[in-house]
């Protein structure tokens, strides 16, 4: 039980949740692009393009990106 509490505190893998007009990023390494009709974001491994309107970037941490806005398409390079 604690290594599996340990492996998730410390994941550093890259993560997206899309729920309800949100998408939740976590593990990103650098916003490429943003504003309100385009949001760009690199990770790790490639990048993703959040497409929409009115978006905007309600938490930005170190490691986590949360945007809300009316999505249309995400885009997974």
């Amino acid at each position: 039980m604690l290594n599996g509490l340990r492996n998730y505190i410390l994941e550093n893998e890259f993560k997206m949740t899309v729920l309800n007009g949100r998408v939740d990023i976590l593990n990103y390494t650098d916003i490429d692009h943003f504003d309100d009709n385009v949001i760009m974001v690199r990770h790790k491994n490639g990048s993703v393009t959040i497409r929409g309107h009115y978006m905007i970037i309600t938490k930005l941490l170190g490691d986590e990106l949360l945007i809300n806005g009316k999505i249309e398409k995400i885009e997974l390079r």
